[in-house]
């Protein structure tokens, strides 16, 4: 982080459209976020066509007037650049710019985001653009930060243009260097696949039926999409390093096919999310059971801080709706506005930005509301927003800088995530699995992080937690086996779930027996294995003695084997019915000081929650504190000493138990006793 208090002090504002609205209305707008608490706006990720109406004329004055404007008011100024969006003259000009679908199908102007990165005038058009609104802004006072481009590789993550597979084919040739070891790594000898010229190698294209490429060619395409979104990024964020080097510079998004934790580490200050809690309740399935809703923001959130400990929301959802096209979501009720903002701050993020301060009234988005309606008279959303601003200002002091505690984090990997998404034997299940995880230590308000193990990941870093939950790593290296092992021999507890193991770095499966690489670790074989699917009934687990200790074991079933003569491994539960009936489901290995939990399925929460109980985890306030299922509970440390987020996703008040006295930092007031939490209500308990 060339900024290392790019974060300080804690700021709440709001992403404004100057180019959208009458400049007689800005004063009163700035005025009015002034009046709400809000000290910082961004501006300008979609404008290109209004900072250069044609191709190498610049016109600056329209947002000159507005970011002085801001700056009149104490507003400080982050600015986007434009690339999202190519104006029209481009892509008219330079078709060749133009994204193209697996099918072939030219994307046109007309929405957004319908360019690829690897067109080589479109870099060249990116950097001139960035480069003359840095030079614009460098130095202008309101002017604290950029964001690159907007949400990268969101509206699509796969690119097909000549150019894509032009630098494909320079990609793959540089990893692999010789055709015998691209054969080799795509295993073209099946099918009779095998390249003899470079010039036969291709993104997937349409074969058979739609999407169907090579397997270990497909894992490749999403290694080479995130590596190229990376390098297109980094055109802007070197020019805004070059010319505006006391800005701090971010990007936002959380979107496919990109390793947000690299791209951070080479060229942000922080990463930066944009949370819309409602999108959870989108897709939900109905028969699941206690479904997250937007409680399940807190995961993606958790994973957000992995990349970026402290973090920016760069759009915190305020209004419902959607775009003209599609009907997204309802209106916050009451409160959970104010509940979603404090979600984002209690899981790390030290500036939220509120989208947007008024819904727009063209284009696409008129569905999409913002604090403000199109009237810009006083609503219920302005005043709660307003509430928070005045809280904000009285606490965020307080809250800047300080990081969440977690005694287990829930292991994730680009490598299975990429190949899980073709996969069909093992992708759903890390999914389902986290989820389920997720919900289970939620109910027992133990806070966790998500970690993404990566080539660089040290034993120091794993040493952290004292749990790692690694449901389903499919592809698992020899290398990332060993670090596990030493986790585990300096006394750390590993979780593994069904489907462990059994591929290399390529996704090809080992030839021994599974779970590969982690067989060692967890002293175990898999005598046999089956999907459980259509006719298949979903098996269950005994759990020791009980009789009445039963979780299902769906999805998929690996059954254990023990080695008669093992001293080290225990069978935790077995199966309780099918052909399989008896044999080992779940065991613990004690290894080194350790130990590593085999589960012969995919989780559910009742499994986790056996898991857990095992193990006798606790929440970290359970001597203090007593919450019910509604209420989730986060852990910030910092300078101003250690507090305690408790937010109710419930619509009705949940009765909290805090033993002894503690200070609600938000009304400043000692709590003991029973304490009432109102429905969508949020207290911080700072202990003394």
């Amino acid at each position: 982080m060339n900024h290392p208090d790019a974060l300080k002090p804690f700021r709440l504002g709001v992403c404004y459209y100057p180019e959208h609205w009458e400049e007689t209305l800005w004063e009163d707008d700035y005025r009015r976020m002034r009046e709400m608490g809000l000290t910082v706006i961004r501006v300008g990720e979609f404008a290109w066509s209004l900072f250069e109406p044609e191709e190498g004329v610049f016109q600056f004055e329209l947002f000159d007037r507005a970011i002085d404007a801001a700056h009149r008011h104490g507003l400080k100024v982050i600015l986007g650049t434009p690339t999202a969006t190519p104006p029209a003259w481009l892509t008219h000009k330079y078709p060749e710019v133009l994204n193209v679908t697996h099918e072939g199908v030219t994307l046109q102007h007309g929405m957004r985001r319908h360019y690829n990165y690897s067109s080589p005038k479109y870099k060249e058009l990116c950097a001139i653009i960035t480069r003359r609104m840095a030079q614009q802004y460098h130095d202008h006072p309101a002017v604290i930060g950029w964001q690159i481009d907007n949400e990268l590789n969101c509206e699509t993550s796969r690119f097909y243009a000549d150019a894509d597979h032009l630098a494909f084919r320079s990609w793959v040739r540089e990893k692999y260097q010789t055709l015998d070891r691209l054969n080799a790594a795509w295993g073209t000898v099946f099918w009779s696949q095998t390249y003899t010229d470079w010039e036969q190698i291709f993104l997937p294209r349409p074969t058979t039926a739609g999407y169907q490429p090579n397997p270990h060619l497909a894992l490749d395409e999403k290694r080479f999409i995130s590596d190229n979104t990376i390098a297109f990024a980094k055109i802007q964020g070197d020019i805004l390093r070059e010319v505006a080097p006391s800005h701090w510079v971010t990007t936002n998004g959380l979107f496919q096919h990109l390793d947000n934790h690299r791209m951070t580490d080479d060229l942000l200050d922080f990463y930066s999310y944009d949370s819309y809690p409602q999108f959870s309740t989108i897709f939900l399935d109905p028969a699941e059971e206690d479904a997250l809703a937007d409680r399940s923001s807190s995961l993606n959130l958790s994973a957000v801080r992995s990349i970026s400990p402290n973090f920016c929301i760069m759009e915190q959802q305020s209004g419902g709706g959607g775009w003209v096209n599609r009907i997204d979501m309802p209106m916050p009720k009451p409160g959970q506005m104010r509940l979603w903002t404090y979600q984002s701050i209690a899981h790390g993020a030290d500036l939220v930005l509120y989208f947007r301060w008024r819904t727009a009234t063209v284009g696409h988005e008129i569905y999409w509301h913002g604090i403000n309606d199109y009237h810009n008279l006083p609503n219920r959303r302005v005043r709660e927003a307003s509430d928070i601003g005045a809280e904000l200002a009285r606490v965020g002091v307080s809250i800047a800088g300080s990081r969440v505690r977690a005694d287990i984090a829930i292991l994730r990997d680009y490598d299975n995530e990429w190949d899980g998404e073709y996969d069909v034997w093992h992708g759903p299940f890390q999914w389902k699995s986290g989820k389920e995880w997720f919900k289970a230590l939620q109910k027992r308000h133990i806070p966790n992080d998500v970690l993404y193990l990566r080539e660089g990941t040290s034993l120091e870093e794993l040493q952290r937690y004292s749990v790692l939950v690694y449901p389903h790593p499919a592809i698992l290296r020899d290398e990332t086996a060993a670090l596990l092992e030493a986790y585990v021999k300096s006394g750390g507890k590993v979780i593994f779930g069904c489907r462990t193991g059994y591929k290399n770095e390529h996704g090809h499966c080992y030839m021994r027996p599974f779970p590969g690489a982690a067989a060692n670790l967890c002293g175990i074989t898999v005598e046999e294995f089956t999907k459980v699917m259509g006719t298949r009934k979903p098996t269950s687990m005994q759990w020791g003695e009980d009789s009445d200790a039963l979780t299902l074991a769906p999805d998929f079933n690996d059954i254990l084997e023990v080695a008669p003569d093992s001293a080290t491994v225990t069978v935790v539960a077995t199966y309780a019915t099918d052909y399989y009936a008896g044999k080992p489901a779940v065991t613990r290995n004690a290894f080194g000081q350790g130990e590593a939990w085999y589960f012969g399925a995919v989780f559910t929460a009742a499994a986790a929650g056996r898991v857990i109980d095992a193990l006798g985890l606790q929440s970290p306030s359970a001597a203090w504190l007593q919450l019910p299922p509604s209420v989730e509970l986060i852990v910030r440390e910092g300078e101003a000493g250690t507090l305690h987020f408790l937010l109710n996703y419930s619509e009705e008040a949940a009765v909290i138990q805090v033993s002894g006295e503690r200070t609600e930092l938000l009304s400043d007031t000692p709590l003991s006793g029973d304490v009432t939490l109102p429905g969508y209500g949020v207290m911080i308990l700072k202990e003394k």
